[in-house]
């Protein structure tokens, strides 16, 4: 069990670099974002693919649909609606808003599950959790009344972006951990390389949507943006670079070294790992100290998945 929460926890602090990214590149649209990575994972994925094509080939035409799926909904789809809220409403409220993800997880869990825990047990839990996004949102809003450049209309629909991503985050790490679960004898590194090569065709169809979108001058990108790089070009490939090969690839194996070795009721609550590690990362590049409200906001989301972790065990 402490093996599978190590690999949890270095798998929240690699997936935490996502949610900075698109604060780092904030003059890159959501689209271009998502295609990168998922093209870094991708390509990366090939000459892993080859050292493990004898292990690859073990895999059928189900698991590789399966694949796909959650290459698709849980990395692409999850990504685009992230990257996006992020650069609407900012880096805090999107992701505690994501941060009730570990008790999410948990209720659904708990309704798939023959051995489903009392209601009444994870009542608190949801309460905490919902205490602790209100606190966040609240000091996000006051932070936005403030500003004069403030955009209280980008800032909703941004919320309303981080919970969809929710969902696609909801549905990945249970239907991943069935599929390990179902497949003891499945290597995690080779279901992970099996994902990023999946990942790929759907980047490359990605590109062409971008291409597209360029010819026919559609509102996804900004004016007079340049592809394939942008105008950061060095800074872009660093970056996506950086993102596909620690937050997908190796955030991907450490999750799936944690999905073989613990229950997916726990598992799903350590996600929590990687919502405190983006809002470290967003204070720090935002270069001060969370503020009270948002500190005590973090305090709620933790005590919330504390206690749906001591009702898990």
């Amino acid at each position: 069990m402490w093996t599978g929460i190590v690999f949890a926890l270095a798998a929240g602090l690699m997936w935490g670099l996502v949610f900075v990214a698109p604060l780092m590149l904030g003059d890159y649209p959501p689209l271009m974002l998502t295609v990168g990575r998922y093209l870094a994972f991708g390509l990366i994925a090939l000459p892993l693919g080859l050292l493990d094509r004898s292990r690859l080939s073990e895999l059928r035409g189900l698991d590789w649909l399966q694949a796909l799926k959650l290459s698709l909904i849980g990395n692409f789809v999850y990504y685009l609606c992230l990257s996006a809220a992020i650069q609407m409403a900012g880096g805090p409220l999107p992701t505690v808003i994501i941060g009730t993800l570990p008790v999410v997880i948990a209720i659904i869990a708990n309704l798939r599950s023959q051995q489903a825990t009392p209601w009444r047990k994870l009542a608190p839990s949801l309460v905490l959790i919902a205490a602790g996004i209100a606190c966040v949102n609240q000091s996000e809003l006051d932070a936005l009344i403030q500003s004069q450049d403030g955009d209280l209309h980008r800032y909703m629909l941004g919320a309303l972006l981080a919970v969809a991503a929710v969902a696609c985050w909801t549905w990945y790490p249970i239907r991943n951990a069935d599929w390990l679960l179902a497949h003891p004898q499945a290597s995690p590194r080779v279901w992970a390389t099996a994902q990023g090569l999946m990942t790929l065709p759907v980047a490359l169809l990605g590109v062409a949507v971008l291409y597209g979108a360029q010819a026919l001058h559609l509102p996804w990108l900004p004016a007079g943006f340049e592809l394939p790089l942008g105008p950061r070009p060095l800074d872009y490939f660093a970056l996506m670079l950086a993102v596909g090969l620690f937050s997908s690839w190796l955030g991907t194996l450490c999750w799936n070294e944690a999905s073989q070795r613990l229950p997916t009721s726990l598992v799903g609550q350590l996600i929590v790992f990687e919502s405190l590690a983006a809002l470290a990362y967003a204070f720090i590049l935002r270069g001060q100290m969370p503020p009270g409200l948002t500190l005590l906001g973090i305090g709620f989301l933790l005590a919330g998945v504390v206690w749906a972790l001591r009702k898990a065990k």
